[in-house]
């Protein structure tokens, strides 16, 4: 087996069993954490809202801390899953940030969606302290967190630091790749975000206009879901979106945030993105008819009910 493959086993030996502290327990982060617990490693939890660790450590067991400090005391590696740049900054740069404690040696692994230029930053800070550093944004939505199916887009610029922590990321990831030097991770993940919402749009108005046309959304989509139109968003999300059915999924203001990151990082770079920056204005008008929560696949509604 791959190392990835044997780490998402579950199988443990003690002796690669870490201390781990897991910064972040939302939607993602607290199932991620999860696993590292259930595969045997210890953990401590922080979390901003620290009703939200305690209610972790009830469930799952482990430790709660009061600051990202004192979880990053003595572990080997800090492990973190926050909203956006300004999160991060806050938890590894703080007045009681994870930075301020960790010891020479340990790595600090970034799953959040951020820019790529706040991972190099991060890459430049650990080394100055001679700490490791992986930016390692993942894919697959809290189904994929909750099943431990995560796919993990890594950059690092010491391999050895990036081998070191692939056992634990296994823990929760089917897929796990360095793509190149810090940052690496954080551009694959705006590409995969590009991709996904051409493709929502795609199938929104293909459902749309289907149900226009009189047809029965679900015949077409077992049809056509066989042949080059197929995609895990047909797959996951077509009959849902038929039904108008939102609540649930990757919510669109989080999509919007990534969007966001995408767009900033084209034009530093001069890549096009029309359509994503069409898509990005139309997820704004879902956002301005209350479905911030809602699943990106609400698309549809726009076109339902221009």
């Amino acid at each position: 087996m791959s190392d990835i493959t044997a780490a998402a086993s579950g199988q443990n030996p003690e002796d690669d069993r870490k201390k781990i502290a897991f910064l972040g327990t939302g939607v993602m982060g607290a199932p991620m954490a999860r696993h590292l617990k259930r595969s045997g490693h210890n953990v401590v939890v922080f979390n901003r809202t620290a009703a939200k660790a305690l209610a972790w450590v009830a469930l799952n067991g482990g430790q709660a801390a009061p600051t990202p400090a004192e979880a990053a005391e003595g572990v080997d590696i800090v492990m973190m899953c926050v909203g956006n740049d300004d999160d991060v900054r806050e938890v590894v740069f703080g007045e009681t940030g994870a930075l301020s404690s960790m010891a020479p040696g340990s790595i600090l692994v970034d799953h959040t969606t951020a820019s790529a230029s706040l991972a190099r930053e991060l890459s430049a800070a650990c080394e100055e302290q001679g700490i490791g550093f992986v930016d390692a944004p993942v894919s697959g939505g809290q189904a994929g967190a909750e099943n431990g199916q995560l796919t993990v887009m890594c950059g690092c610029d010491d391999v050895e630091v990036y081998e070191r922590a692939i056992p634990v990321i296994g823990v929760f990831a089917k897929q796990c790749a360095l793509l190149g030097p810090s940052g690496s991770g954080q551009l694959a993940k705006m590409v995969n975000q590009i991709c996904i919402a051409g493709l929502v749009q795609g199938l929104a108005e293909g459902l749309n206009f289907a149900e226009r046309a009189g047809l029965d959304i679900a015949e077409v989509v077992g049809v056509i879901g066989k042949g080059a139109a197929q995609s895990w968003q047909m797959d996951n999300r077509a009959g849902t979106m038929a039904e108008g059915e939102f609540d649930f999924g990757f919510a669109v203001e989080w999509m919007r945030k990534d969007l966001g990151i995408c767009l900033e990082e084209a034009e530093r770079n001069g890549a096009r993105l029309p359509v994503t920056a069409v898509v990005d204005q139309m997820y704004k008008q879902v956002v301005a008819r209350g479905g911030d929560r809602w699943d990106t696949s609400s698309l549809i509604d726009l076109l339902r009910n221009a």
